[in-house]
């Protein structure tokens, strides 16, 4: 797999509610979220808080990083 390819894991370190935690997605998802983010005018870190927000409110939500891929894939296709 190529270093560019949009499917190459990625695992990048954020801040939420205090404490660190790790996300693995996939570049093209990292992508979208970074255009997502500034679309809507704040952080990467601070989209994957309230992701994981309204997460934390839905007892059958995934893990985090697919609660992730979900928001984009619901944004990109003009839901969210």
């Amino acid at each position: 797999m190529a270093a560019d390819s949009p499917t190459r894991l990625q695992k990048h370190s954020v801040s939420i509610a205090g404490h660190r935690t790790s996300v693995t997605l996939e570049a093209a998802f990292w992508d979208a979220l970074t255009a997502i983010a500034q679309q809507r005018q704040t952080t990467v870190a601070g989209l994957i808080a309230a992701i994981d927000d309204g997460r934390a409110k839905d007892p059958a939500s995934p893990n985090l990083s697919s609660a992730i891929r979900v928001f984009v894939l619901r944004v990109l296709s003009g839901g969210t």
